[in-house]
């Protein structure tokens, strides 16, 4: 096989990354962007992740296989962990139970494949995890081979968890749930500004232990990316550096924006993309529509539905709206969309299922987005220069919602999390829509995103903040790897 720079390359001769990732939409998409750029330096990468997403990857995705298949001057290929269970196993509507049982079995695969592909010739030189797997680099220590972390979320939400696993600051508890948080760098956090599976009532406590898990073994990976970038959170980086010491912190984002040669067919969506939805944007007129879109797993009460159709109804924006169906194991009803609803708004508004959002965002006629303020989302916006209106429900996301309001200055908060435990009724919805896109705040958040997307576009280019900081990354874990090769091939 021949890359595109005419460079003879076997995928068996290239140093060997194995990803593994937990298996949700939101911590498959930057993983899969980081290995693909790897891929495309030279490298083997196999991502892994467990077999139900990857059956649904699969669906979505005819590239998706054992097969290597070229990415720039290396190969991405896929394996998936199968986790034993059957489809209607209890134990899969236990999170903390699932959890566990997934740490268990994929602890036992990753031994397995490790010798196994030793034995194939394709010896592995590096693991990398998402924070919720831990676990990985333990299994990477004991065959003694470097692991690293993709962090993916803000550097301001890892100092957050670092402080309280540490006790370096006072936190809300069941004896004062109201606390306000101070941590160097950051600005004071009120109570439900912080992750919310941080407080002593969250519905998650077992996403609180893989998280504080991750950074109780913080001094194992050998580096911590970040899909952030260096001007984006200047001093909170620089200080979680010096607090680290000696474990690297490697901002590298925005990762969804680096273009990478032959990515474009290999993608993660858990179901199929509509794309009818761009010919639709195309017919609206520059910076007039609201693109409204919730993540894959925040699902709004049907109530809270109902008040947003007649907020837009009544605003007469156009908009885009994403009104996915809820994943099976979580229990819940399909939304409705309220009869006429459709009728009444026409060609001014569009609902589907799943969007092309990186292409979305990035369309001329998008004049801000209603978000959940999950970090992948949040960063897609920063980079698209997209001001948000701010409606997030549950963990960073109450955190994200307050830095693009308050810090970035691109945002308008229109729901404070799950801490709020109201409807936010049409009316509000409705003033906060037409602030968004018509006024004085509208002009002053658009130029405030502006001015960040090019700072994002800057780390990213050739000799950008992100791009030395990913190039020296490169750099290591080649030589890292030239040694497991070495030794693998008896030198």
């Amino acid at each position: 096989m021949v890359s595109e720079n005419g460079v003879n390359n076997k995928p068996n001769e290239l140093i060997h990354v194995l990803m593994i990732s937990f298996p949700g939409q939101g911590h498959v998409n930057p993983l899969l962007r980081l290995g693909k750029r790897i891929a495309s330096n030279g490298f083997l990468v196999t991502f892994v992740t467990f077999e139900d997403f990857g059956r649904k990857m699969r669906e979505s995705n005819s590239s998706i296989s054992g097969e290597p298949v070229p990415m720039g001057d290396g190969f991405i290929r896929f394996e998936f962990i199968h986790d034993e269970l059957k489809d209607d196993d209890p134990i899969k509507r236990d999170m903390d139970g699932h959890i566990l049982h997934m740490e268990s079995v994929g602890r036992r695969w990753v031994r397995d494949t490790l010798a196994r592909m030793l034995q194939e010739a394709r010896p592995v030189s590096c693991l990398i995890n998402n924070a919720f797997l831990s676990w990985v680099s333990d299994e990477a220590e004991a065959a003694g081979l470097p692991s690293v972390l993709l962090w993916p979320q803000s550097c301001a939400s890892f100092l957050i968890y670092y402080y309280f696993d540490q006790k370096l600051s006072a936190f809300p508890s069941e004896n004062d749930p109201e606390t306000n948080v101070e941590i160097p760098t950051l600005p004071l956090l009120k109570w439900d500004e912080i992750p919310t599976f941080l407080h002593p009532t969250t519905p998650y406590p077992s996403l609180r232990r893989v998280i504080l898990e991750q950074i109780k073994k913080i001094a194992k990976p050998s580096c911590i990316l970040m899909d952030t970038f260096y001007e984006l959170e200047k001093e909170t980086i620089d200080f979680t550096k010096k607090l680290l010491g000696k474990t690297s912190v490697r901002p590298i984002g925005p990762l969804y924006k680096k273009v990478v040669s032959g990515s474009s067919q290999v993608r993660a969506d858990s179901c199929k993309v509509d794309t009818e939805c761009l010919e639709w944007l195309d017919r609206q007129p520059n910076g007039s529509v609201v693109y409204i879109a919730m993540g894959t797993v925040v699902h709004l009460k049907q109530e809270q539905v109902d008040e947003m159709a007649a907020g837009l109804e009544a605003a007469g924006v156009a908009f885009l709206w994403v009104v996915k169906r809820p994943h099976p194991g979580m229990g819940f009803p399909p939304h409705v969309i309220p009869e006429g609803f459709l009728e009444r708004v026409g060609d001014k508004g569009k609902i589907i299922e799943f969007s092309p959002q990186e292409q979305v965002l990035a369309h001329p006629a998008v004049a801000c987005f209603m978000t959940h303020c999950g970090w992948n989302s949040t960063m897609e916006a920063i980079t698209s220069g997209v001001p948000v209106i701010a409606f997030p429900q549950w963990g960073d996301q109450v955190t994200d919602a307050k830095f693009l309001c308050d810090v970035f200055g691109m945002g308008m908060l229109l729901c404070r999390g799950e801490h709020d435990k109201k409807i936010i009724p049409r009316d509000e919805v409705e003033k906060c829509l037409r602030e968004a896109i018509l006024g004085p705040k509208a002009v002053e958040m658009k130029t405030n995103a502006l001015k960040w997307k090019v700072a994002a576009n800057d780390a990213i280019v050739d000799g950008g903040s992100s791009d030395l900081n990913f190039r020296s990354f490169v750099d290591e874990i080649q030589k890292t790897g030239q040694n497991v090769l070495a030794c693998a091939n008896g030198q």
